[in-house]
C-alpha cells in the first residue's frame, strides 16, 4: 500500500489544542490554567435526586428516543420560551437533545451540506467548528471581524458564493467574549433568509454577559424558524461540561436528516444525563446567575492586570462569555509562548492560531474556571511571564 492511499480526510483537520495544553499542564504540576473554557462551579445539587430517581426505573437503562425523552423536551421548550423568546411550533421547528453543543454543530453541518460546500465562519473562530466543517469534506470560508471583534455584514455578504450553505455566529463569543447586538444578528438572519442559507447560532454562553449587555437569540425573530439552527449547552451555565448534554432547535424540514445522523452516531443522548438536565433546567438561569458576581470580579481583575502591560499587547473590553483575546507584541510563535508560559511561569493560555488567527501573535485567556484568588495569581504569572519574554527579546 503506497503512502498516498493512507491519507484520509482527517489529514486536513487541525489537531485539537486542549489535549496538547493539558499534557503540558500535567507535566508541570502547580500550573494555573487560564486555558480551557469551563465554569468553576458544580452542577445544581438537585440533579442528585433526579439521577437516583431515574436509576430506579429499569427502563431508563434501555435506549430512549433519538430526540430526547419527552419530559426533557418539555422542559427545554419552556426554557426557550421564557429565556430566549423562542416558540416551538409543530410543523415549524423541533428540539433535538444532543451530547453537547459540539455534537449539535456537527449534526447541523452533516444535515445541510454535501462535500465541497462552504460554511462562513467569522474569525477568530471556535476551532471545533472549523474542524467539524473540514471533517465532513466542506470548506470553511473565514471572514474577519472588526477591531472590536464585531461582525462585518458587508464582508460576510461578499463571501457568499453558490456553494455557501450557512453563516455561523457565536454570541456571546468564544474565543473573544464579544456579544453581538440584536440588530446585527437580525441583519445576518435576514441575509440568510434572502440568500437561501441557514443561520447557525451558537448560544452556549447565553447567560454570561456583563455591564448590562443582553443576549439575543435570532430564532426569536418572526419568520426565522425555517432557516435558523440554534445550539445550546448545559456545559457552561450549569457546570455540567463532563455530562455532555446540549440541545439544538432546528427547522422541521431538517428533523429527519438530523434523526438519521444522531441515530447512527449516538442512538440516543445519555439517559442519566437527560434526567440531570431536567433538574438543572428546573433550577433555571438563577442558578448560573448567582455565580456571575464572582466571575465578574475575575473579569475585572484580568482587565486591570492587562492594563499594566498595554505596551506588550492589544486587547478589547468585551461583554460576554469568560474570555479575553489579546494580541501580543512578541517575536515568537504563539505556541512557543504558550509552552514557555507553562514551563517557566506555571500559567496556561491557548494559542490564537488554533482559532484561525494566522497573522500576528494572539492568546486566548479564560477566567471562568477559577475562583478569584487563583485568577489573581494566574494573571500575575501571565503578566510576569510576558514581561520576562519581552525582556529576553530585548536582551536586557
Amino acid at each position: 500500500m503506497n503512502k498516498r492511499s493512507l491519507l484520509t480526510r482527517m489529514d486536513a483537520v487541525q489537531s485539537p489544542v486542549i489535549p496538547l495544553v493539558g499534557k503540558l499542564i500535567a507535566e508541570n504540576p502547580g500550573t494555573i490554567s487560564l486555558g480551557q473554557g469551563i465554569a468553576f462551579y458544580p452542577p445544581p445539587p438537585q440533579i442528585l435526586t433526579a439521577i437516583t430517581t431515574s436509576f430506579e426505573d429499569v427502563t431508563n437503562h434501555q435506549y430512549k428516543s433519538v430526540q430526547g425523552i419527552p419530559s426533557l423536551q418539555t422542559a427545554i421548550a419552556a426554557k426557550l420560551a421564557q429565556d430566549n423568546q423562542i416558540t416551538i411550533e409543530a410543523g415549524q421547528n423541533a428540539i433535538m437533545v444532543t451530547a453537547g453543543a459540539n455534537m449539535g454543530f456537527l449534526n447541523a453541518i452533516l444535515a445541510i451540506t454535501s462535500p465541497g460546500d462552504e460554511i462562513i465562519l467569522n474569525t477568530p473562530y471556535y476551532f471545533n467548528h472549523e474542524m467539524a466543517i473540514r471533517m465532513v469534506g466542506c470548506q470553511p470560508i473565514c471572514v474577519p471581524t472588526d477591531s472590536h471583534y464585531q461582525l462585518q455584514l458587508g464582508a460576510i455578504a461578499a463571501a457568499i458564493t453558490p456553494r455557501t450553505r450557512a453563516i455561523v455566529t457565536i454570541s456571546p463569543n468564544n474565543p473573544t467574549g464579544a456579544v453581538y447586538p440584536a440588530q446585527t444578528l437580525q441583519e445576518i438572519n435576514q441575509l440568510c433568509q434572502v440568500q437561501g442559507l441557514y443561520h447557525i447560532s451558537d448560544e452556549a454562553y447565553e447567560y454570561f454577559t456583563y455591564d448590562g449587555v443582553q443576549h439575543f437569540s435570532p430564532a426569536s425573530l418572526p419568520h426565522s424558524a425555517a432557516h435558523t439552527i440554534s445550539l445550546f449547552s448545559l456545559s457552561k451555565s450549569y457546570g455540567m461540561a463532563g455530562w455532555r448534554i446540549g440541545y439544538m432547535v432546528i427547522p422541521q424540514s431538517l428533523l429527519l436528516a438530523v434523526q438519521k445522523i444522531q441515530d447512527t452516531n449516538l442512538i440516543c443522548p445519555p439517559v442519566v444525563g437527560q434526567y440531570a438536565a431536567i433538574a438543572a433546567l428546573e433550577a433555571g438561569s438563577a442558578y448560573c446567575q448567582q455565580f456571575l458576581p464572582e466571575i465578574t470580579h475575575s473579569r475585572h481583575r484580568l482587565l486591570t492586570a492587562l492594563g499594566k502591560i498595554s505596551d506588550l499587547c492589544d486587547w478589547v473590553i468585551t461583554e460576554g462569555a469568560f474570555y479575553n483575546f489579546i494580541k501580543v507584541h512578541l517575536p515568537y510563535p504563539d505556541l512557543e509562548i504558550v509552552q514557555r508560559l507553562i514551563r517557566e511561569h506555571q500559567v496556561a493560555v491557548l494559542p490564537g492560531s488554533t482559532f484561525g488567527m494566522k497573522e500576528g501573535c494572539y492568546l486566548r485567556i479564560a477566567y471562568g474556571a477559577l475562583h478569584q484568588e487563583n485568577v489573581t495569581t494566574g494573571t500575575e504569572r501571565l503578566i510576569q511571564g510576558l514581561r520576562i519574554l519581552s525582556q529576553a527579546k530585548n536582551g536586557s
